[in-house]
């Protein structure tokens, strides 16, 4: 499956635990990444510093669903239940 473009769902949806350009202390789930523009295209895609958790992950029908809400509601879920209980200092 290809990222649909315009997307952005895992730039927003879920946590990134290790630094980002612009976020050094990564980000929490349901903050939009600051490399993320206006067209939710990511500006350091392919780019050295893109973190390794980035450029890992690959679109899947199971965590992008058909349509761009359906990733957003699925990305949700996935990190609701992975989510650790204790609160993170971003």
């Amino acid at each position: 499956m290809e990222c649909r473009v315009g997307c952005g769902a895992c730039c927003i949806v879920i946590s990134i635990s290790s630094p980002i350009p612009g976020m050094p202390k990564g980000k929490p789930a349901g903050v939009r990444c600051i490399n993320l523009n206006a067209a939710n295209l990511c500006t350091i895609f392919g780019k050295p510093e893109r973190p390794e958790v980035c450029n890992n992950f690959m679109p899947a029908p199971d965590t992008c669903g058909e349509t761009n809400e359906e990733a957003m509601q699925l990305l949700g879920l996935m990190e609701s239940a992975t989510s650790p209980t204790e609160d993170r200092n971003y």
